[in-house]
């Protein structure tokens, strides 16, 4: 997080925003680290097309479309 004294010209946060703030950072790096070992994964072989079927409901092969 920002070590720096607030500049001269701005009022100190609150303590919830500087809570919002630490909680914001954690989150961005916690996605970083995520999306690190995602690269480490092994790439899929002859999996769908584009984006992941699964999470919008149906799965299409060969022109057919099936939901599950």
């Amino acid at each position: 997080m920002n070590d720096q004294p607030p500049a001269p010209d701005r009022k100190p946060l609150p303590p919830a925003a500087q809570r919002a703030l630490a909680e914001a950072e954690a989150r961005r790096r916690a996605a970083a680290a995520a999306a690190a070992h995602a690269e480490a994964a092994p790439k899929e072989l002859q999996g769908p097309k584009g984006p992941e079927p699964t999470r919008f409901g149906d799965w299409e092969r060969k022109g057919i479309a099936s939901d599950f």
